[in-house]
């Protein structure tokens, strides 16, 4: 039988560690509902005993049903001043009910002694009572070890001991981590053999794991060859590597690694067609730009510029591309080519429905507007809805429920001690009817929202239960300082699902309307198709 490795993502805990890096409760749900979807074993959602951001992610994950992952709340062992039935973290990670827990403790006697400031033997206690407080009460229970490689060079013998007291106590797979990222993979063997033996020599049969960091760039190669040389049974990383400092392992690397090279089985093996989409949905969510040079998922991972490349390409990808790159969901690009995006524009017709044919004339008139789109700022991969109903408007399939004539957005700052008066006012027909209505916001922003359903509601009733789930500009580019370019990304939502849509101006407010208008017209077309 095949080597089965699970995958354990933390993204939405070590991840927002990253500098710059920050998500709602709703992104969280959102990128949790995605990675299960690609088939990710455990997703660690954060430290319930932390903040309240991590209390209120477990509580609205309590009422949503993942088809396969497995939630894990993580925490620290208990203090050394508390019982474990008293300890506030220990039992904030039973009050977030995920059916998994990781514990991590200190493998590494210079933060049991500096950090600590306890004895060595207090720090072996902790880690055991700990776990075996948690282990009746908790289905999975993961140990990490931190700082082990480093704990490992300084003090082999106690780093061990370590391991023991997290098997004594219930852990039911060990994983060691490379906190500061300083060790190299030809280090990697060597460790974790000697972990294998001293447990085998103690009779403990359990499972090992990796956690490596990024800081001498080698996340990626130690967590592979831990794999193919140790036979470790997890690996926890991030999505496109997010993590403190230089990052974490970055696991939309690892899974093709595993996948495609090693022949190693998991479940993401399944579904890692939608690699590329998450990797994409969570710099959006995060507000990021996508690192276009990133191996499997980046713009660039799979584009051929240049006589001879390309030529070869063309006959034969496997000349220049060391994968197809359709298997972790990104396209060919061969630039200033109007094959760009062909088979990604089927893929999505048949999706969404669309009756849309490769020798269809129409495929590349979508090909030439979405380029252009492109070119001044467009990006679709967190706005599918926008990139739906422009097929669908290419196609003569899309409806037109209303027509916007004008609007216009008014600030009134008043006094300095009081917040600013914002009114937006439009005017639109809906058939026949001229339809010009005003409205107050929160924002310029809001206002126009306002307006806009104050307008269509009477007309569309159903926009009533249409709510702004999350909005966010990005600057596309610095160079023109507040002239700049910017993409609003809009989410709107209702009791069916999410969409995001998209704007882009060098007028905020311009580019916030295209995106909202955009939501309006998603949602009443869906609404159409369920009557």
């Amino acid at each position: 039988m095949a080597h089965y490795v699970e995958l354990y993502d933390t993204t939405l805990r070590d991840g927002t560690q990253a500098e710059n890096f920050n998500l709602s409760v709703d992104d969280k749900i959102r990128i949790t509902i995605a990675l299960d979807k690609l088939g990710i074993d455990f997703i660690e959602g954060g430290w319930p005993g932390s903040n309240p951001v991590s209390v209120e992610f477990f509580n609205k994950m309590q009422s949503i049903k993942l088809r396969h992952a497995k939630l894990a709340a993580f925490g620290s062992t208990r203090h050394i001043r508390n019982s474990p039935e008293e300890d506030p973290n220990l039992l904030a990670l039973l009050n977030a009910k995920t059916p998994v827990i990781t514990i991590f403790g200190k493998s590494w006697d210079i933060h049991v002694v500096d950090a600590l400031h306890i004895e060595l033997e207090e720090n072996l206690q902790i880690i055991q009572d700990t776990l075996a407080f948690l282990r009746p009460r908790v289905e999975h229970l993961f140990y990490d070890a931190e700082h082990f490689f480093d704990g490992f060079k300084n003090n082999e013998e106690y780093a061990l001991k370590t391991l023991i007291s997290a098997v004594d106590g219930g852990a039911e797979t060990l994983i060691l981590c490379d906190t500061n990222g300083g060790t190299l993979p030809h280090e990697i063997p060597a460790i974790t053999n000697r972990v294998s033996q001293y447990l085998a020599e103690k009779g403990k049969t359990v499972p090992l794991g990796i956690h490596p960091h990024n800081d001498s760039e080698t996340a990626v190669a130690n967590a592979l060859i831990a794999v193919a040389e140790n036979k470790v049974k997890q690996i926890q990383g991030t999505i496109n590597g997010f993590g403190e400092r230089c990052g974490n392992a970055n696991l939309t690397s690892i899974i093709p690694a595993l996948t495609f090279k090693l022949g190693v089985e998991c479940e993401v093996r399944k579904h890692i067609d939608r690699l590329y989409t998450t990797s994409r949905l969570v710099n959006e969510l995060a507000n990021l730009p996508h690192n276009r040079y990133q191996p499997y998922v980046g713009e660039s991972a799979f584009a051929h510029k240049g006589g001879i490349h390309v030529s070869a390409v063309k006959k034969n990808p496997v000349t220049y591309e060391h994968i197809t790159p359709d298997k972790v969901g990104n396209i060919r690009r061969i630039l200033i080519s109007d094959q760009s995006g062909r088979s990604n524009i089927l893929h999505k017709a048949r999706q969404w429905g669309l009756n849309l044919e490769p020798n269809d004339p129409l495929l590349a008139s979508i090909i030439s507007e979405l380029k252009e789109l492109e070119n001044i700022g467009y990006q679709y991969e967190g706005a599918e809805a926008s990139f739906e109903l422009l097929m669908r408007r290419a196609l003569g399939l899309q409806k037109n429920y209303f027509k916007f004539e004008t609007f216009r957005v008014m600030n009134h700052k008043y006094r300095m001690d009081k917040p600013t008066l914002t009114e937006a006012t439009i005017r639109l027909f809906i058939g026949g009817s001229e339809v010009h209505t005003a409205a107050m916001g929160d924002g310029p922003v809001n206002a126009l929202d306002s307006a806009i359903r104050k307008a269509l509601t009477r007309f569309y009733p159903c926009l009533e239960e249409m709510e702004l789930a999350d909005y966010k500009v990005r600057v596309l580019s610095g160079e023109h300082g507040t002239h700049a370019k910017v993409r609003v990304l809009v989410e709107s939502k209702d009791q069916y699902c999410n969409w995001g849509t998209v704007g882009v101006s060098v007028n905020i407010i311009e580019a916030s309307w295209q995106a909202l208008v955009d939501a309006i017209n998603y949602k009443l077309m869906k609404e159409e198709g369920r009557k």
